[in-house]
């Protein structure tokens, strides 16, 4: 497995969280330009990121179970080459996990949903159930639902933070992603993410 080591986020900027909060928009058109690999860096951090040495996260979790996972669908971004990655939360680094670009593909089985196709990356937020629910019974879906809220916010305010846009699709045939992706764990939000085109 091919892994990639992803730029240390920068924990010193002065950032105003009104100004971010206001800033904030769903966007759905996207220029058609490469994302840097530390845009995508601080992307994935603000996300899920690992914020203590214990292992605690930029976004609440309930019990610390951690149930998400999140996974890089790269197009278009400078360092990294086209395909579908494991964002490796400890080591703030993705794995390749399968080469080539599915944009077209992912779109599709997002009812065709144009941002997907034409976004440089698209951030995946999906879950292994069964780290919360061993713990909380059927209550633990409500607490992954709450939590991929959580990290859907930190993506939408780091790319405000970034100048960039996003917009949270939860329109998707969950069978039809998970095979594009190659993977089991339960699809939440797809997340495409590029520079803000005017509409």
């Amino acid at each position: 497995m091919t892994r990639k080591s992803l730029p240390q986020p920068r924990l010193q900027q002065k950032v105003f969280l009104n100004e971010l909060l206001n800033q904030r928009r769903s966007i759905r058109l996207y220029e058609a330009k490469s994302l840097t690999l530390e845009e995508i860096s601080e992307l994935l951090w603000a996300a899920d990121g690992q914020t203590t040495s214990w292992g605690g996260r930029t976004a609440p979790s309930a019990g610390a179970t951690y149930p998400l996972d999140l996974y890089l669908v790269s197009g278009q971004v400078e360092l990294l080459e086209p395909g579908i990655y494991a964002y490796q939360v400890q080591s703030h680094s993705v794995i390749l996990l399968q080469p080539g670009d599915i944009r077209n593909k992912l779109a599709e089985a997002a009812y065709g949903q144009k941002m997907v196709k034409e976004a440089p990356a698209t951030i995946v937020i999906a879950a292994t159930p069964e780290r919360t629910t061993a713990r909380y019974g059927e209550r633990g879906w409500r607490y992954i639902f709450m939590e991929a809220g959580h990290c859907g916010q930190n993506i939408h305010l780091q790319a405000a933070n970034l100048g960039l846009g996003t917009v949270m699709i939860g329109a998707f045939e969950d069978s039809r992603v998970q095979s594009c992706l190659g993977i089991i764990p339960v699809v939440l939000y797809l997340c495409p993410v590029g520079r803000r085109q005017d509409e």
